[in-house]
């Protein structure tokens, strides 16, 4: 599993000692605070020996000390605190409930420094949050420009507020009388005052106009350059040369890994003989039938290690796919030998498929759905891997985590020994929308049905229930195309269509109207630029999201996507938002930067397929503990979320966090960061070694989860060790079935795989496992 290219380099973070204290300690007056709208602070209380002091100024500081006493035994502290995305924190420890905190701040604002006055905190007391604000008139749809006016019950509270979707912060604009919303958006507003905590945010969308339609487009689109389309009348020789011309591009794991080509290779409705497809990095494969059926590819559409640097293994084969067609192997056998972000979708396997390399070297994992294998599928030496609502003739193979749900021909359930996790249906599954061509010749997209249950194929009985969206109704985003572009259409009512490319933001996507569609192949990536966020959807229904790469920017973004705003309570069980083969990436081709890649605030939500992802190794000065840094991969706020192919790695703090009730996860895997440079930079707030990969807030009365994998391979620090792999409240409502936690080459350790249950990991490489919790 290791696939570091070299070790990171070890830094060091210097604490000094700020000029104001320096002036304090020799009797002097450092300058006076400006006004309270300058900054905002509050107190949040860890635990009852551990407080955390937050500062956020309004204008971005370089520096922000903190000065305290009122720790028994111990004189004023002087600190400086660390910034995370604008906000500076500090833990103070060793108090206990009573004692009362005397603190105040020293901030530089534009060169000068200032000092606050003194603030108090009573542990275990309680301290003032100021009123959420409200919004006059409220969200909803307008036919016309609406004046907005935002308040707070909170005398004396100022508000700051955003339009583009991010999540608001003592820096965003300040609310200073009545806003204009002339079209189409989401606005996010948080409350403050000095000396109270700052208000939970308030959102409100409007919808501004009739929302006719998108504005009619072609439905025969110029797709671009880097989409090949191919028909049957085409010579297998002219296919072919096109093929072997973009494998030979994009193959190399040395050099195109992290490069910016992006591709897809689309087969129109027809017979293909002699048609050899390998699939390189950033390729899509897809056939443009209605049903898998339609394209027949008499050759194959293979993944294997390719490349001499490999040695053989797979375990850097990301972000490549294959979809909706019919393969009839010319060996009698198809290859996919895959790790992360390799969907293998809607396939019609007329043989055996093997997910290994032809070397039977290690593969890291992987992802089935809807899907049909005549033969049998084997895993082999891959490492973990899911299976959803598919049909085997037969399945072969497991060595740590091999998990099915509603897939006929798997195995039984027998975990550990051998490891496979199967259950008889997924309780709630929607495939993925996707491109195909009608009779006529015009594209459309087929938007499948919402499944409960669900076992086999959705195709099985010879066509996917569903709907169909004509071409006109989608806006193709081509390279040349802006934020601004792209959020006029969606303002304008389209679904957004991706083609493969780079796409820099420089505002967030803001998707608003319920029932948005938005696809892409060929992996188009979403980079954000200047730290705002990539992308928000309103809490509304059956937003659709498929094929996506959000690489993080250079300058932090709070979180890459985010479904629905914070506070969402509304139920979208009968037509939920889904989030499917949807990818995050901090580092690797740049120096990003992201606090969390995924939050979901939405009900109901299916998360089907990701692969978030901080990144080990990339291009040079891309990656290392202070260079990509990110805290969370995956946030879950909403009640009843599903998530059905989980993998999350490498995130510096806990990498999923749930607090959502009534959620589900079927399948996930996991490496805790490598790079950890010793242990006391990494220590959870509760006072444990280490963070969980998976934790489940103390709240949460109902919960489960099943066929769960964590590994820990601390090759900077081998002395680091993670407490437990996975955390969750003990009550009989939270449940978790089939899980484990493994060393990799034993570097570093995992005391135990839940909460106090389950050993410490040995060496060996060798699973801990736990077949149920509690």
């Amino acid at each position: 599993m290791n696939r570091t290219f070299g070790k990171l380099r070890r830094r060091r973070r210097a604490v000094a000692l700020t000029a104001a204290a320096l002036l304090l300690g020799a009797g002097l007056n450092a300058p006076a605070a400006l006004a309270a709208d300058d900054y905002t602070q509050s107190v949040t209380q860890l635990s009852s020996t551990q407080l955390q002091l937050n500062f956020t100024p309004t204008t971005p500081a370089v520096y922000v000390d903190v000065h305290y006493t009122g720790v028994p035994g111990v004189g004023q502290q002087n600190v400086r605190m660390v910034n995370s995305s604008g906000t500076w924190r500090t833990t103070v420890n060793g108090l206990s409930t009573g004692n009362t905190l005397d603190y105040w701040f020293t901030y530089e604002k534009s060169g000068p420094q200032y000092d606050t006055p003194h603030f108090t905190y009573t542990v275990g007391g309680s301290s003032t949050t100021v009123a959420a604000p409200t919004f006059s008139p409220p969200g909803g749809t307008y036919s016309s420009a609406q004046t907005v006016t935002i308040s707070s019950a909170t005398s004396g509270a100022t508000i700051r507020y955003t339009v583009d979707g991010s999540t608001p912060t003592a820096s965003s604009t300040l609310y200073s009388g009545p806003i204009s919303v002339p079209n189409s958006r989401t606005v996010n507003a948080i409350a403050l005052k000095s000396g109270s905590t700052t208000s939970p945010v308030s959102s409100a969308s409007y919808t501004i106009g009739t929302q006719a339609g998108c504005p009619t487009q072609s439905d025969t689109p110029n797709f671009g350059s880097n989409v090949r389309i191919f028909d049957p009348g085409m010579s297998a020789a002219t296919i072919q040369a096109q093929l072997d011309t973009d494998f030979n591009n994009q193959k190399d794991t040395l050099t195109a890994q992290f490069a910016d080509r992006r591709v897809a290779h689309l087969f129109k409705p027809g017979t293909y003989n002699n048609v050899h497809d390998n699939v390189g990095f950033y390729t899509s494969v897809a056939g443009l039938g209605q049903n898998p059926g339609d394209v027949v590819i008499n050759g194959d559409v293979t993944v294997d290690a390719f490349n001499a640097s490999d040695n053989g293994v797979a375990l850097q084969n990301f972000w490549r796919s294959a979809e909706n067609l019919a393969v009839v192997p010319s060996g009698g056998s198809e290859r996919w030998a895959v790790a992360q972000a390799a969907p293998f979708r809607r396939m019609d396997v007329r043989g055996n498929l093997q997910l290994y390399p032809a070397s039977y070297g290690f593969a890291s994992g992987g992802y089935i759905a809807d899907s049909k294998v005549a033969g049998q599928a084997a895993s082999i030496s891959q490492q973990q891997w899911y299976t959803r609502d598919s049909q085997l003739g037969s399945w072969d193979g497991g060595v740590w985590n091999m998990v099915f749900s509603g897939t006929s021909g798997a195995p039984a359930n027998t975990f550990p020994n051998p490891p496979e996790t199967t259950l008889s249906t997924t309780p709630v599954s929607r495939d993925v929308p996707y491109l195909y061509v009608d009779g006529t010749g015009k594209y459309r997209v087929f938007l499948p049905s919402l499944r409960t249950n669900a076992s086999g194929p959705s195709w099985a009985s010879g066509s996917t229930p569903g709907t169909s969206a004509p071409m006109s109704q989608f806006y193709v985003v081509k390279s040349g195309d802006t934020a601004s572009s792209i959020n006029n259409a969606l303002a304008a009512g389209c679904n957004l269509f991706f083609t493969p490319g780079i796409y820099h933001l420089d505002q967030t996507l803001n998707v608003t109207k319920a029932g948005t569609t938005i696809l892409g192949i060929g992996y188009p990536t979403l980079v954000p630029d200047n730290g705002v966020n990539a992308m928000q959807v309103s809490d509304v229904d059956g937003v659709r999201l498929k094929g996506l790469l959000f690489d993080a920017g250079t300058t932090n973004s709070q979180a890459l996507l985010t479904v629905g705003q914070s506070g969402s309570s509304a139920s979208h069980a009968a037509n939920p938002t889904t989030v499917q083969d949807v990818f995050f990436r901090i580092g690797g081709a740049i120096a990003g930067k992201a606090t969390n890649s995924l939050i979901v605030n939405s009900a109901n939500t299916i998360i089907d397929h990701i692969w978030a992802w901080r990144a080990d190794h990339g291009n040079g000065g891309t990656v290392g503990w202070n260079t990509n840094t990110a805290d969370t991969g995956l946030v879950v706020n909403g009640a009843n979320v599903l998530a059905t192919g989980l993998f999350v790695e490498h995130y510096q703090k806990y990498q999923v966090i749930w607090n959502g009730q009534g959620g589900k996860t079927i399948f996930f895997q996991n490496e805790m960061p490598y790079d950890v440079p010793n242990q006391a930079s990494w220590n959870a707030p509760s006072g444990v070694a280490g963070y969980a990969a998976y934790k489940v807030a103390a709240n949460v009365t109902s919960h489960e989860a099943w066929g769960l994998g964590s590994y820990c391979f601390f090759d900077t620090n081998p002395a680091v060790s993670s407490y437990h792999a996975f955390e969750v409240p003990n009550n009989s409502g939270v449940r978790f079935h089939s899980l484990l936690s493994v060393s990799l080459n034993y570097r570093g350790t995992i005391t135990h795989v839940i909460n106090d249950t389950g050993g410490v990991t040995p060496s060996g490489t060798v699973p801990v496992n736990v077949v149920s919790y509690p």
